[in-house]
């Protein structure tokens, strides 16, 4: 297996990561991420079929698990609970249940809300140059999550804070103050979760948080622990990689001087799909090999951790014809930036569905808008989000 050393807080390849990725997937396409100390596969066939392979799974495998330090314990402790973080059969009852409640259904219902969100974000919107991240890509979704698990909107700006600060332990090279945010962020989040829970108990209503208490199959139901993990792994995973995927697209829609007719109602599905392959949110997805596996002549034993690199599998030119363009009308194929297998995101109606009415709306209301600087992504490998996206309108 051949070596690549590239640092993920190397600037220009924050900025960039798809050379690295080119020559990665050239010279592999499985490489040992010398950084990361571990292989990667950067290739979309790979990355696929990994994804599916029963054989590897996202739990630590029980002799590579090592104790979390004390200034973390409330954090581990969530992220035990996590169905993202488990396999089977503990993933499957609990997968199961989270789908009893977060439904079809249930997502098609939230259209009138993102509608009505959407406008009212827009007509809030400065007339001057302005930041869009906050002022649009970041509310949406939070106030959306606010809504579907039945929470106050009042809260978004803590929802928001606690989410922020949880997710960045999954960014490289995160420091241990970093981590006391972190779990700060969990403690508070979990305290408020609780405490709600036990409102809902007491008076149902119709939202996702009520739904999960009520959720049973054959007999089982969510611990309350488990119910506060699944509402934290919804806001996080929904409102993160909502926000980042909105920011690129706005940002990629003004740098190809995108023709309004790609927004338009019988196209903006495709469009979207081709907005997540071009620049996905999350370009990193990793897993444990269970027993041994072969790759294409590369061993995996049986405890490895394996990269798999979700935003070179979308640029790959096997699958893509002249992938490093962005068509909004290259003929749909799969893509992997929702995950796949026992893990597929299930948010991921509820995000098309934001951005196929987001963006339309968007450049609706502000047909003129312009980049008011050169937009650039933020140190936060791997993640893959701008740091800002400041807007003439």
């Amino acid at each position: 297996m051949k070596t690549i050393q590239q640092s993920p807080l190397d600037p220009d390849f924050v900025q960039n990561p798809y050379a690295a990725y080119a020559k990665a997937r050239a010279d592999g396409p499985v490489m040992y991420w010398q950084d990361y100390a571990m292989p990667a596969a950067f290739d979309a066939a790979t990355v696929q079929a990994l994804l599916r392979d029963r054989r590897l799974g996202r739990e630590v495998p029980q002799g590579a698990r090592a104790p979390y330090p004390a200034h973390l314990r409330d954090w581990a402790t969530m992220e035990g609970h996590s169905m993202l973080e488990l396999e089977p059969p503990r993933h499957t009852r609990l997968r199961g249940l989270v789908l009893r409640a977060f439904t079809s259904r249930r997502i098609a219902a939230l259209l009138p809300d993102i509608e009505e969100v959407t406008a009212q974000l827009l007509a809030g919107l400065p007339r001057d140059s302005f930041d869009l991240i906050p002022a649009y890509c970041t509310e949406l979704p939070v106030r959306i999550i606010a809504r579907l698990l039945g929470v106050p909107e009042e809260i978004s700006p803590d929802l928001l804070r606690w989410s922020n600060a949880m997710v960045a332990m999954y960014q490289a090279g995160r420091s241990r103050a970093v981590e006391g945010a972190a779990n700060t962020a969990t403690a508070e989040f979990v305290d408020f979760l609780r405490g709600y829970i036990e409102k809902r108990r007491n008076d149902p209503r119709d939202d996702l948080i009520t739904s999960l208490i009520a959720a049973e199959e054959d007999g089982e139901k969510l611990t309350p622990d488990e119910l506060i993990g699944t509402c934290i792994l919804l806001l996080n995973a929904g409102h993160e990689a909502t926000v980042h995927s909105m920011g690129n697209a706005v940002k990629c829609l003004l740098e190809h001087e995108t023709p309004a007719a790609a927004l338009a109602p019988d196209q903006i599905n495709a469009t979207v799909e081709e907005l997540l392959r071009y620049d996905p949110p999350l370009h990193m997805f990793t897993r444990f090999a269970y027993e041994d596996t072969e790759l294409d002549g590369v061993t995996l034993q049986k405890g490895d951790e394996i990269a798999l690199m979700l935003g070179a599998a979308a640029r790959d030119p096997a699958v893509y014809e002249n992938p490093d363009a962005f068509d909004p009308y290259r003929p749909a194929k799969p893509h992997a930036v929702f995950g796949g297998g026992l893990h597929f995101c299930v948010g991921a109606p509820l995000a098309r569905m934001e951005l196929q009415v987001a963006l339309p709306a968007l450049f609706g209301r502000l047909p003129k808008m312009t980049l008011a600087e050169a937009p650039r992504y933020a140190m936060s490998y791997h993640f893959h989000k701008l740091d800002r996206l400041m807007i003439a309108p």
